[in-house]
């Protein structure tokens, strides 16, 4: 599971765009969400390849650090 990494903030930001989708490979470092707070945009990044299991937020839901973001099936584990 790919979750929220420290945000710099412990108030819930929003997420604003969901860049993946269930099916989808993944390269490491590629965008997953696009999170909005009231001082900046980010970008959250996958932390390794893989392929996507299943998405678990959506546009417009508030999350922290520790959030989960994806289910990914990581390229190359067991």
């Amino acid at each position: 599971v790919f979750a929220v990494p420290d945000i710099g903030s412990d108030k819930p930001v929003e997420v604003i765009e969901v860049s993946i989708k269930a099916g989808d490979r993944l390269a490491a470092e590629q965008t997953l969400i696009v999170l909005e707070s009231d001082k900046a945009t980010m970008e959250v990044p996958a932390e390794a390849a893989g392929t996507v299991v299943e998405v678990l937020v959506k546009k417009g839901d508030k999350v922290l650090q520790g959030t989960p973001i994806a289910r990914v099936e990581v390229a190359g584990a067991a």
